[in-house]
């Protein structure tokens, strides 16, 4: 992990990390052979620096473009695999696509397809070849402050460019060659397509779609939302949860082969081979890849039948999945499964020790009530620090649904199996329907208890790293109560409480004022201390900017007023010109912003107030734009637009 971390940040190549790793194995075996049992650890290091060596070799492998070796601020033609297809937006289709060659030359790397949004009649499935000719282009960094970062995003994909392109641009390529996860996605398709047969509802279908086949697509936002505020929306994703409830299953129904020789191996060649069949019908997804790998380690250690440490199971399926797709380490739903696994693996015993109650009904209760408070404990602090909201009722929906989700998983299952050869009996469809209709109700309730859902909460990397760290101190301390522990807990609430007092103080002596950029909008972000004023042409047209503005600086009020022709920032003076054009009275303005496609004698208006700064926002015609920065650019005058360079934060101080 620490390799791939690396490698990542530091970007070394790695035919370096490779040479480092071929001298370091001669090394590791001379101190394995001659290192005392007691003495400094040599080897332990040496193996340290290999492995360390092996990520950053392995990163490297997994973000390598090839393609750059071509000069790509020019138009190509690109030969492209379609890797995963991506949930379209208002705008356009996208693709993770794989370039395969460049020019008719060999080229390796990963881009992202962009196909408009009358072009998406193409449907494009996973293994589907074609040429397109265009220009890569840079991923572009966010638009607005505290925005959510997508070229980041895809950095952690191995994707720092895209491609845009419309229908008659692709030439589609017959008998294109097929992988697994290729056929795996096109079954995956084909069972969908037969579920759309049957009577389901539309939002009883988007959830088992995505309950039992790892597809969320078809599932509206009203519904998705209810299960994130529910605490439930790791039902909605193929995981772990799943495919461990899968593994009991499976473990059960195949314990009657124990009685034949050599049994237990033959049962546990069984249950690995249907749980990958269960990972190819889901789509061969990332998570669900992650999932039965790490089962499948279990299921062995589950053979073997001795003391076996839980946690080398779980360093060891971390290993295998991080060799073969490193830049899993970044994706939330790798860094979330992980951390409720071990939580799980780590709490729940010791839950169990504190209490065992002698009531049968009673401890199941209080089984599933370990298991669901370990795991929420677990992804606590990531969870902050992501989404930035807590649901206090979490347990709740755990205790409602969690209990059936055996039955749900086994029939839907069964459903599948029966859709597929066309003998799903419409009074199994009812039946199945009604569960699913009644799951959502009670997710629905929940997600409804607002009260109950603490939202806004803000959370950085510097609180994420002490709620781990006052999570471990807090658990070491009540396994096994000592003095020394107390300390150590003391002092990590001590550090986390000083960071909230000094990130709160520096807010409240905070004042700035930031043009975003936002659509055929004006929005004009003024924070003075804890409160933010949203100066806005439109306060219907915002986003989310006041949202991730307010979370990101940890601001409490939020008020919205209508823009003004001018502002005071500091010593400085900001003047606002908007489709009316009036010019102001006052003169020598240090900023110009013109919204909303002024029809302005621009060389007339800059003799005027002399400004020192030209801003341009999203309100405004690209053609206007461009003869506005022409004409900036012969006065010497410094120009500005948000649709180009992202928001501005207006400098108040005395030059």
């Amino acid at each position: 992990m620490l390799g791939i971390v690396i490698g990542f940040y530091v970007e070394i190549t790695p035919l370096l990390s490779l040479i480092f790793m071929v001298v370091l194995l001669p090394i590791l075996y001379g101190v394995g052979k001659k290192q005392p049992r007691e003495g400094f650890p040599y080897f332990e290091i040496s193996t340290a620096l290999l492995v360390t060596c092996l990520g950053i070799f392995s990163v490297g492998l997994a973000t390598y473009k090839s393609y750059q070796n071509h000069d790509i601020s020019k138009e190509h033609t690109w030969k492209l695999k379609v890797r995963e297809v991506l949930k379209p937006n208002d705008f356009s289709q996208r693709y993770f696509v794989d370039v395969l060659a460049v020019e008719n030359e060999k080229a390796a790397g990963r881009l992202l397809l962009s196909l408009s949004k009358d072009s998406s009649s193409v449907g494009f499935g996973v293994d589907d070849e074609f040429y397109v000719t265009g220009k890569v282009e840079t991923i572009r960094s966010p638009l607005n402050p505290n925005q959510f970062d997508y070229k980041a995003y895809l950095q952690k994909q191995g994707i720092s460019h895209q491609i845009r392109a419309d229908e008659k641009a692709i030439l589609l390529v017959e008998d294109a060659s097929k992988t697994l996860v290729g056929r795996a996605s096109n079954f995956r398709e084909h069972i969908i397509s037969k579920l759309k047969a049957y009577d389901f509802g539309t939002e009883e279908l988007g959830v088992i779609e995505a309950l039992l086949l790892g597809k969320r697509d078809d599932i509206s936002e009203t519904t998705y939302n209810n299960y994130i505020n529910a605490g439930a929306v790791h039902i909605l994703a193929v995981s772990g949860l799943h495919v461990g409830i899968l593994l009991l299953i499976l473990q059960f129904l195949c314990s009657p082969l124990e009685q034949l020789p050599k049994g237990k191996t033959l049962k546990m060649i069984l249950v690995i081979a249907l749980l990958w069949s269960y990972a190819f019908v889901a789509g061969l997804s990332p998570s669900i890849v992650r999932a039965v790998t790490m089962f499948s380690f279990l299921a062995y250690a589950i053979h073997l039948n001795r003391p076996t440490n839980s946690f080398n199971i779980i360093a060891l399926s971390m290993l295998f999945i991080l060799l073969m797709k490193p830049l899993f380490l970044f994706q939330v739903g790798f860094q979330m499964s992980y951390a409720a696994v071990i939580a799980i693996v780590w709490i729940y015993p010791k839950l169990q020790r504190f209490w065992f109650p002698d009531n049968i009904f009673v401890r199941k209760v209080w089984q599933l009530l370990s298991v669901s408070a370990a795991a929420q404990l677990g992804v606590l602090p990531i969870s902050l620090f992501y989404f930035h909201q807590f649901p206090a009722l979490f347990f709740v929906s755990n205790l409602l649904v969690i209990p059936f989700l055996g039955l749900i998983l086994g029939l839907g299952i069964l459903v599948i199996a029966l859709a597929l050869f066309d003998l799903l009996p419409s009074f199994l469809v009812t039946l199945f329907n009604e569960i699913i209709e009644i799951m959502n109700s009670i997710i629905g309730w929940v997600a409804n208890q607002e009260g109950f859902l603490i939202k806004n909460i803000p959370f950085d990397s510097v609180q994420l790293l002490m709620g781990y760290f006052i999570v471990f101190a807090l658990v070491i301390f009540l396994s096994k109560t000592s003095k020394r522990k107390l300390l150590v807990l003391f002092g990590g609430l001590v550090v986390f409480q000083n960071w909230l007092i000094w990130s709160t103080y520096q807010t409240n002596n905070t004042e700035k004022l930031s043009l975003a950029h936002r659509s055929r909008n004006t929005v004009l972000l003024h924070q003075t201390g804890s409160e933010l004023f949203v100066y806005a042409k439109d306060s219907s047209n915002l986003g989310s900017l006041a949202y991730d503005f307010s979370v990101a600086e940890r601001i409490q009020n939020i008020a919205i007023k209508p823009i003004q022709n001018s502002y005071k920032i500091g010593t400085k003076k900001l003047y606002v010109i908007d489709s009316l054009g009036l010019f102001p009275l006052e003169k020598e303005y240090d900023y110009l912003l013109l919204t909303q496609s002024p029809k302005v004698n621009l060389e007339r208006l800059l003799d005027s107030i002399q400004p020192k700064t030209v801003l341009a926002d999203g309100s405004n015609y690209p053609s206007y734009v461009k003869r506005w920065k022409q004409t900036c650019s012969e006065k010497e005058i410094p120009f500005h637009h948000t649709g180009e360079k992202g928001f501005y934060v207006f400098d108040s101080a005395d030059d």
